[in-house]
């Protein structure tokens, strides 16, 4: 019996031994015409044992980028397009680059804060006072789905003087939303959305006549 683990490793295990193999013969075979022939033949059993492929994008191109990739890039055919650069494949990707070490709050992230810079910018006017309440209850909102148990406005209040380095100011008749408000209106939202669609009256009337 031969086991897998004393058997070649599969380059790219989606497509299975057989393709693997079917690979290693195509290379075996001197002439270029009849190469060609056998190779997309085994472009179609890829396609086969692998039909999720066909959800790429340009999956007939990934395919013959995989190909190439089982063959170690060594197969020489004539292919609807080029080999892909080796080296390219094989070099470490690019790190991203990631500013989470900058957020000053975890709860609401970057995005609020980049809101925050663009509304301390603006000159004063309604659509001004309008932008910073809706930040300060956004604020509130963000911190309840970190943390539902215990939520302080003046806590809130506090990181909106922060985030906003003191530049924003708040009506004085300005309040938050109660946590229960903020909680009520999410649950009204999700069964509003599951709810499943109800037949009009017309559309009864329609189905009548057929």
């Amino acid at each position: 019996m031969e086991y897998n683990t004393k058997r070649e490793k599969l380059i790219i295990p989606e497509y299975g031994r057989n393709v693997q193999r079917m690979v290693d013969y195509a290379l075996t075979i001197e002439d270029r015409e009849r190469r060609t022939a056998y190779v997309n033949l085994i472009i179609t059993a890829m396609y086969n044992v692998n039909p999720d492929a066909k959800n790429m994008v340009d999956f007939k191109h990934k395919l013959w980028d995989h190909l190439y990739i089982i063959s170690d890039y060594k197969l020489d055919v004539d292919s609807p397009y080029p080999m892909p650069d080796k080296q390219e494949r094989l070099s470490a990707p690019q790190a991203l680059k990631c500013h989470y070490n900058n957020i000053k709050f975890g709860p609401y992230g970057c995005v609020i804060e980049k809101m925050i810079d663009k509304v301390i910018s603006m000159e004063d006017s309604q659509e001004k006072e309008t932008l910073i309440a809706l930040i300060a209850q956004q604020l509130k909102k963000s911190y309840l789905q970190w943390n539902r148990d215990s939520v302080d406005d003046e806590l809130i209040l506090q990181h909106f003087e922060q985030l906003s380095k003191g530049q924003l100011h708040l009506s004085e008749d300005f309040k938050l939303n109660t946590t229960k408000n903020i909680l009520n209106a999410g649950k009204t939202h999700k069964v509003i959305k599951n709810r499943p669609a109800t037949k009009t009256k017309k559309t009864n009337q329609a189905k009548k006549r057929f």
